[in-house]
């Protein structure tokens, strides 16, 4: 499933889940809840209401933001710790409750021990069913995100290791009653910006996270929502940057992809605008195999080389002869339209004197059942028309699987040309023979 996820998705979702926290992010200081979740009327909503916004949170918010950027410059200082003990300091001091600034609140942990629940059996089959459906968005989610962070920093991904951890992880917090876990996008770029660099950060912050809750839960309490939220925005606040989608618009590649990614993320939420992203990139890649593109090849002069005539004029064709060659693996959503149109160009050439007909298979490395149908009935059609057809550059898979099928039309000397030159070549001397026996 990783694999199917391209890099210009990735990029797109990056881009729009960042969107998407930084705004989701602005009702907890100014204290409107919009009453829709998806981006665009989630954002509508909250900003129609502006008259209703709560102005201190909003002041906090934006200093909270002003300070963790000012702070950013110095490397070694930890920017996000000081803002939020100023905040702990500004609500112990009073000054929360009388501006109306919510703190975190509450956070009493009962007894906690590891166990197992008590389930009937249709209530085991019930979880199962949603714990595979939570798998597969918590790891879409963690996958996307460890993806863009590794895409950032050159880090290679192992999504076999990444998926073991996160089963790990899932299943200690379940046996302790905890929340499924997974690599947030907002979390993770907290944890960049705070200027993690290898494993070491993730068991540093595992251990103060403990040691927190264990002596300084009722100071935790008091930190104030705004900043907590200015926090979370400034840590995703270099993913709004559209530049990493600049590359794709130079290229001329992928850019409907990378277009569709964030415009799912927006109108869809994450996990659905991921799915729709994927399968955007995905209908792609068959369109471009499915389509029937076919170069007509000729020869470099004083070569063995063959080229698209069409894109270089100083190649030569040689009369009689035409060479064809596919330009996407051959499989049962393209093979049918590019034999007929090989086949019309075939039919066209007849009446100029066309007698052979090589077709160079080597973008193809291995064929399908409905291939190699469909070309055993275009051999048969070849032989009708009395025309010669000859394969190249076979890989041996291929050459393995045609001797198998014993094709009608297509004998082994059909397929023995390792290369389109020999082809050629051999094609001529097999002429030459036939004349000199005639």
């Amino acid at each position: 499933m990783s694999q199917f996820i391209a890099k210009p998705v990735l990029r797109g979702f990056a881009l729009g889940l960042a969107l998407t926290i930084v705004l989701k992010q602005l009702p907890v200081a100014v204290g409107v809840q919009p009453a829709h979740s998806d981006f665009l009327r989630y954002g509508w909503e909250l900003f129609s209401q502006w008259r209703a916004w709560h102005m201190p949170g909003l002041v906090m918010l934006l200093a909270g933001l002003l300070a963790l950027r000012l702070l950013g410059r110095f490397k070694a200082v930890p920017g996000a710790l000081l803002v939020i003990a100023a905040g702990i300091a500004f609500q112990s001091l009073g000054y929360g409750q009388t501006w109306g600034i919510a703190s975190v609140g509450s956070m009493a942990l009962g007894s906690i021990r590891p166990e197992l629940p008590t389930l009937a059996m249709v209530e085991w089959l019930r979880v199962g069913q949603l714990a595979m459906a939570l798998a597969l968005i918590l790891y879409a989610e963690s996958y996307s995100s460890i993806s863009s962070l590794a895409l950032r920093h050159g880090d290679a991904v192992s999504p076999n290791r990444d998926l073991l951890a996160l089963g790990a992880a899932n299943t200690l917090s379940a046996l302790f009653q905890g929340l499924p876990v997974g690599a947030g996008y907002s979390a993770s770029s907290a944890n960049e910006v705070a200027g993690a660099r290898s494993k070491a950060a993730g068991l540093i912050a595992c251990a103060t996270i403990g040691l927190l809750v264990w002596q300084l839960l009722a100071w935790m309490e008091r930190i104030p929502e705004p900043l907590l939220a200015a926090v979370v925005m400034h840590a995703v606040g270099h993913s709004l940057s559209p530049a990493a989608l600049k590359p794709y618009f130079a290229w001329k590649r992928d850019r409907l992809v990378v277009l569709a990614a964030l415009a799912a993320v927006l109108l869809f939420g994450v996990l659905d605008g991921l799915l729709v992203a994927i399968a955007v990139s995905i209908a792609m890649l068959l369109k471009r195999f499915a389509q029937p593109r076919v170069s007509w090849l000729g020869r470099l002069p004083q070569s063995h080389d063959f080229v698209d005539a069409a894109l270089h004029p100083e190649a030569q064709t040689q009369a009689g002869l035409l060479i064809a060659r596919p330009e996407a693996p051959l499989f049962f959503g393209n093979v049918e339209p590019v034999l007929a149109a090989i086949g019309s160009r075939v039919q066209a050439g007849r009446s100029a004197g066309v007698q052979t007909l090589v077709l160079s298979l080597e973008e193809s490395s291995d064929l399908d059942g409905s291939s190699l149908e469909a070309l055993a009935s275009f051999a048969v059609q070849m032989q009708a028309w009395g025309v010669v057809l000859r394969l190249a550059r076979c890989k041996d898979g291929v050459r393995a699987l045609l001797q198998r099928a014993d094709l009608a039309g297509l004998p082994p000397q059909a397929y023995a040309a390792w290369s389109v030159a020999d082809a050629v070549e051999g094609q001529a001397v097999q002429a030459v023979a036939g004349s000199a026996m005639a």
